[in-house]
């Protein structure tokens, strides 16, 4: 299979201030698909301007035509199934059925203490991820739903007429752990990785891509164990939070490099951040415009 890119265009900008322009250069770059972080507020970003995942979405499926569109990622920190599956309807009715959601466990950043509880630990983020997966799965494949979970409860949910996409649009779960990879091993048309955290700030490349070949391989487990084959299973990568940082960025041939290693591990879709000057994410424009028109044809 060939490779695709795709971009993630952070929502720090006023629509009419670069935020249209941003997702309908995306689509003229050909780009496989446009994301956003599905955060109320992210790191060094906290404290300027950021604006919500959902709108921003439908008004970027508003004006493009081929794009597709999504979340990377969505997690439970501040959402609910019921009324999100309602909304996830609505934009991929809205976008023509080009909307991917991009999933998580989320972590113990500010989204997580936002509605003023405190932070989940590990085990019960684990726990609320594998039943908001479950019933938004059925959310989105059934036209009443009732349900009472530990979590979440639902009575008589309905969402009639369902989805664009049919039985429901794909899932992109995030995960590196066991659990979170037999979610996505059941429930994902795709996974996604960011690599492993730990070897961020002192890891080297090299040990990037043995971390993410183990990943790979406990995915594959994941999937053996359902009786699932994981190439039926599209691998996302979201670049900038492996070791290599933002050398990929700096010129074609190592972006080429880059994600040709990555290719050989079986990832069938690479996402590169857009360009936001003075931040992580800060590369070259054109550097970055010639690797999204010239990239996947060097990579087939």
């Amino acid at each position: 299979m060939s490779l695709r890119l795709s971009t993630v265009i952070l929502p720090y900008r006023r629509w009419s201030e670069g935020g249209r322009e941003a997702w309908q250069r995306a689509e003229q770059l050909g780009f496989h698909a446009a994301y956003t972080y599905d955060h109320l507020s992210w790191r060094s970003f906290r404290d300027g301007p950021w604006f919500g995942a959902v709108p921003t979405l439908t008004a970027a499926a508003a004006v493009t035509d081929r794009l597709r569109l999504g979340t990377l990622v969505t997690s439970p920190n501040f959402r609910h199934p019921v009324p999100y599956a309602k909304e996830l309807i609505s934009l991929d009715d809205i976008s023509g059925g080009r909307l991917t959601l991009g999933v998580g466990a989320g972590g113990s950043g500010f989204d997580a203490t936002v509605l003023g509880q405190d932070p989940w630990t590990p085990r019960e983020r684990a726990d609320r991820f594998a039943e908001f997966v479950q019933l938004l799965d059925r959310l989105l494949t059934s036209d009443s739903v009732s349900y009472e979970g530990d979590f979440y409860s639902a009575h008589e949910a309905r969402n009639i007429p369902g989805c664009v996409q049919r039985p429901r649009l794909p899932f992109a779960v995030a995960a590196t752990g066991p659990r979170g990879l037999r979610l996505a091993a059941r429930y994902g048309q795709a996974w996604v990785t960011t690599g492993d955290p730990k070897l961020y700030e002192n890891g080297t490349p090299e040990q990037s891509i043995q971390a993410i070949r183990g990943q790979v391989d406990k995915l594959a487990d994941a999937c053996a164990e359902i009786g699932r084959d994981i190439a039926g299973l599209d691998k996302i990568l979201l670049t900038g939070f492996t070791p290599d940082r933002g050398r990929p960025l700096e010129s074609l041939d190592a972006f080429v490099d880059f994600a040709g290693r990555h290719q050989e591990l079986g990832f069938t879709e690479i996402v590169v951040h857009w360009p936001i000057p003075d931040s992580d994410f800060a590369a070259d424009e054109k550097v970055f415009e010639q690797i999204a028109m010239e990239a996947t044809t060097q990579l087939r």
